[in-house]
């Protein structure tokens, strides 16, 4: 059984026991190639949260009443990678076991790869829906396989061609794109075919990974990576409640939040809100 945090996101303080979502963060952020710093994105989003409403005016639900526990941070090994992804892998599959939902807060964006691996062994059929601005498809970065810029390359290695789903890319080297028309369903620079997604997903498990510079830098500076002409907070949060609320989904993360390169707060904020309206969507 795991024990709630004692400074929990919003209203996610309900006991082990009860809930059907259980939040977890991974401050990791030990293979970022521009900026470092997402490692402290998953406390901030927690740390920041009290300036914010647990009810959504958009949804017309309230965290009060939903059954969400937060577990904290994990003590994550830093320097060790894989020792890294498999204590993240580690915790998604208990949370899974419970017949509870798994919802990671990152950290860079390879912390999917542990809780995805977890998802995957429990639902080998999962697809996954992914919104970015970087294909993440590489299939080494550096000389390195285990890099924030290969993590869906990675997963693609667990569930084959056309289960994976992005959407908002705009970054990426030549091969990644190449590669992504034979292997994976990939939307540019839009949310354009999220609807006919959505359709063609109906009942099957699916993951959703959401690395937050899929938004304008305009909107979330607060990111290692930023890339302009992204989507606007409307755009994605309107996304992204269709999904959690339509589709059978297993698990999830939020992930690329650097809140120190907005010191403003607004990019934290963001990120909470998106969160927020993530976990009221969501169907357990």
């Amino acid at each position: 059984m795991l024990n709630k945090n004692t400074e929990t996101f919003l209203e996610c303080d309900k006991e082990y026991e009860e809930a059907d979502i259980v939040l977890f963060g991974a401050p990791f952020d030990s293979t970022t190639s521009y900026r470092p710093g997402t490692r402290f994105g998953s406390s901030a989003i927690r740390r920041e949260s009290y300036g914010l409403e647990s009810y959504s005016p958009y949804q017309e639900r309230d965290l009060l009443d939903a059954l969400v526990m937060d577990s904290g941070d994990l003590e994550l090994p830093i320097g060790d990678t894989e020792a890294c992804l498999a204590q993240i892998e580690e915790r998604a599959a208990y949370i899974l076991s419970d017949g509870k939902l798994p919802f990671l807060l990152g950290g860079e964006h390879l912390v999917t790869l542990g809780a995805f691996r977890a998802v995957h062994k429990r639902y080998p059929d999962v697809h996954i829906v992914h919104f970015d601005a970087h294909a993440d498809l590489r299939d080494e970065y550096l000389g390195v396989k285990l890099s924030h810029a290969c993590v869906l390359r990675r997963c693609h290695e667990l569930v084959g061609d056309g289960r994976i789903h992005q959407f908002g890319i705009r970054s990426g080297d030549r091969e990644e794109f190449r590669w992504a028309k034979e292997h994976v369903r990939m939307h540019r620079f839009s949310f354009e075919g999220l609807e006919k997604t959505i359709d063609e997903l109906q009942g099957v498990p699916v993951y959703v990974t959401l690395d937050l510079d899929v938004l304008d830098p305009s909107v979330f500076p607060g990111t290692g990576t930023p890339e302009p002409e992204g989507v606007s907070f409307g755009q994605l949060r309107e996304a992204v409640t269709a999904v959690c609320s339509s589709l059978r989904v297993v698990g999830c993360d939020v992930n690329e939040l650097s809140p120190h390169y907005d010191m403003s707060g607004g990019s934290t904020a963001v990120a909470c809100k998106l969160v927020r309206e993530m976990l009221l969507a969501l169907k357990p």
